[in-house]
């Protein structure tokens, strides 16, 4: 898998990885470690033989690997391969390329949307201190380039001695689950106006 200094660039493994059930799989492993194609393929819900599939392709791109055997070591275990995920769209990208890192974030933001969604709908339901803790905002900011290029440095330098691969549960706090940060920082775009109606529905 060809990755750059921006992250992926190789059309055929961004589509590879842009498969909901592929993405599904690559977190699981991500979050609780080597597993089989069968214990994938539950929280992905597809068969065991469409997830051995699926790891394949994901092996054939650079994006898993197999994993130390477990037991009699009859089950092929798969892991991530430790390289961490970014797509970045560039003014020179091909056609092809910028099209596949476009479906490709979009993927990543539907499965981090459906992440949020399914938190927001449980929240309710957590214990009070984690009720408290669980936040969605969302603030407009006034920053040149640089300073948003440097909030980006400073929340990841923030977020990363959290990071799940860097913090094994011998070493985080007693009580301590995975949680999850979303963090987008773009310039806004001026929205279309939709201009006046044609007609006055409410008139009358």
């Amino acid at each position: 898998m060809t990755r750059d200094s921006d992250g992926l660039s190789d059309p055929k493994a961004m589509r590879a990885l842009a498969h909901p059930a592929r993405l599904m799989i690559l977190n699981r492993l991500g979050v609780e470690g080597s597993a089989t194609a069968t214990e994938v393929a539950e929280i992905a819900g597809i068969t065991p033989s469409a997830a051995s599939y699926h790891l394949r392709m994901l092996a054939k791109y650079g994006f898993v690997e197999d994993a130390p055997p477990r037991g009699d070591g009859r089950e092929r275990l798969w892991k991530p391969v430790d390289n961490r995920l970014s797509v970045g769209v560039l003014p020179d990208d091909q056609p092809e390329v910028r099209a596949a890192k476009v479906s490709l974030i979009a993927a990543f933001r539907r499965e981090a949307n459906e992440e949020a969604e399914r938190a927001l709908g449980n929240v309710d339901k957590e214990p009070e201190g984690w009720r408290d803790a669980t936040w969605f905002s969302r603030y407009r900011l006034r920053v040149d380039a640089e300073e948003l290029a440097w909030l980006n440095q400073e929340i990841e330098k923030l977020i990363e001695p959290y990071i799940i691969q860097r913090r094994s549960e011998g070493v985080a706090p007693e009580g301590a689950r995975v949680a999850e940060a979303q963090v987008n920082l773009f310039p806004v775009m001026e929205r279309a106006a939709p201009g006046l109606p044609t007609e006055d529905h409410d008139a009358g």
